[in-house]
């Protein structure tokens, strides 16, 4: 009975030792899994710590490139404008610099008109006649106007005064004379009118 009790002692002493062994290595084990869970969250969160600083940098990169591309798209529309305001303004007064040339070609034909019609200049004051009026209705299908001058008051940006005069009979400020006819060409003036104003 002795030995049986020796044999038991053994046999339990040996499972104390497997069992002591088991759980030492299943507490190793557990200590890796431990030391590996840590890991992957410290993984995780390093991960997540890059991830979110790339999605701010794009974010970031993102807004730039729209505000630029805002930037562009107003010149655009800027150029754009300008371009047909030009284009406009360039087929109002595509006829400007051709009707300056062709302004004291008119002068010249009023001062011819001026000479005294007798009978053998008769025919050809009538010739100059028609062929100035010719000449003043092209212009004015293409927008000239003639400028009031005569009893209007002096506007500075209409008329150019070139002499001053005493007139008890006019008011002040008053246009008494055209010394030579200003034109404008639709809302432009191309041209003042020489006037002599009264003081």
């Amino acid at each position: 009975m002795e030995e049986q009790d020796k044999q038991t002692r053994t046999v339990t002493d040996d499972e104390e030792k497997v069992e002591a062994k088991a759980e030492a290595e299943t507490a190793d084990s557990i200590e890796v899994i431990d030391a590996k869970e840590e890991e992957v969250e410290t993984d995780k969160t390093n991960h997540s710590t890059i991830e979110q600083s790339e999605l701010d940098t794009l974010q970031k990169e993102k807004d730039e490139i729209y505000q630029r591309m805002l930037r562009v798209q107003a010149e655009f529309n800027n150029f754009k404008k300008r371009t047909l305001k030009e284009r406009d303004a360039e087929r109002k007064y595509k006829s400007q610099d051709l009707i300056q040339e062709l302004l004291p070609a008119l002068d010249n034909f009023e001062r011819a008109l001026q000479v005294e019609k007798t009978e053998a200049t008769s025919s050809l004051i009538d010739g100059i006649t028609m062929v100035y009026n010719q000449l003043k209705d092209a212009l004015f299908s293409q927008g000239v106007e003639e400028i009031a001058t005569v009893d209007e008051e002096f506007d500075p940006n209409l008329h150019h005064a070139v002499m001053q005069v005493e007139d008890g009979e006019k008011a002040s400020n008053v246009i008494v004379e055209e010394l030579q006819k200003g034109y404008k060409l639709k809302d432009r003036v191309i041209r003042p009118a020489m006037v002599k104003v009264n003081k």
